[in-house]
């Protein structure tokens, strides 16, 4: 079994979006413009109210996936299908905007910290212009497996020791998972080779462990990996925390602007259009 090692290493730009929210932009930055299927991921995390209470206000997809995984906070999201909920800390919503929906991401609290992750998934042309649709789940439904001695997995996507995360998109069979490990403790997992994958480490630090030998990754750090299948991950810090993520390359041309994703730039004209017609 190959083992995967450590090809990049990418600290993210501060950035802001929606009404003015801080974050800070990982994937989607000059340093990484985007990791096929994945196509941004921001990471955002403050308890100062005024850096993320004007939120999101009412903004457009077309052609990809919205994940948005939270730590800490709540946040009530609306669109003009007519659907509603509200985001509490543990829980993920995976939306598939597919052939167009208009949305709001609101913070529903006015002091304490807001911390978590959106990334965007990109999707395969076939699926572009499918009916938009939400997989959405409570942290009581994510569930938390024992994977080794000090080392604790949230399963949102894919599958540890026998246990799968409650998430399904066959386009791209992701992975994603929410890494706890004490200091010194080991993770071993194996990927399928042909995923593209990241780690991203939010709190503490660990190493990823080949026969390159180990490369370290410090907190607020994003590890883009090669192909393969045996990964090994060690914490060097007291209290590490990361998320693994990684899907099935698309191979597909992008085309993008802004909230729109397609395949070709016509396809983008017409994206424009029916959003500016009131066809989403």
């Amino acid at each position: 079994m190959s083992a995967r090692h450590l090809l990049k290493t990418i600290r993210g730009m501060a950035t802001s979006d929606g009404a003015g929210v801080k974050l800070t932009r990982v994937i989607g930055s000059p340093q990484l413009m985007e990791l096929d299927p994945f196509l941004m991921l921001d990471e955002f995390g403050t308890d100062q109210p005024e850096d993320y209470i004007a939120g999101f206000p009412d903004h457009p997809h077309r052609g990809f996936e919205t994940v948005t995984y939270m730590l800490d906070g709540r946040m009530r999201h609306r669109d003009n299908h007519g659907n509603s909920g509200l985001l509490v800390p543990g829980s993920v919503q995976w939306m598939s905007a597919g052939r167009g929906l208009v949305h709001s991401e609101m913070p529903e609290q006015e002091e304490g910290r807001m911390r978590g992750f959106q990334l965007w998934i990109n999707l395969p042309a076939r699926l572009k212009m499918s009916e938009p649709r939400y997989q959405e789940y409570g942290p009581e439904q994510i569930p938390l497996v024992e994977a080794a001695p000090g080392v604790r997995v949230k399963v949102i996507a894919g599958e540890v020791a026998g246990v799968s995360g409650p998430i399904e998109q066959p386009a791209t069979a992701p992975v994603y998972l929410d890494l706890h490990l004490g200091e010194g403790a080991r993770f071993e997992y194996s990927l399928p080779h042909s995923h593209n994958a990241f780690v991203y480490v939010y709190e503490g630090g660990l190493e990823v462990e080949s026969g390159m030998g180990n490369s370290p990754l410090a907190a607020r750090q994003l590890g883009v990996l090669s192909v393969g299948e045996a990964l090994r991950l060690r914490a060097t810090g007291e209290d590490t925390r990361a998320i693994l993520v990684a899907g099935q390359p698309l191979r597909e041309p992008v085309a993008r602007y802004g909230p729109f994703v397609m395949n070709t730039r016509q396809e983008i004209i017409e994206a424009v259009e029916d959003f500016q017609a009131g066809r989403f």
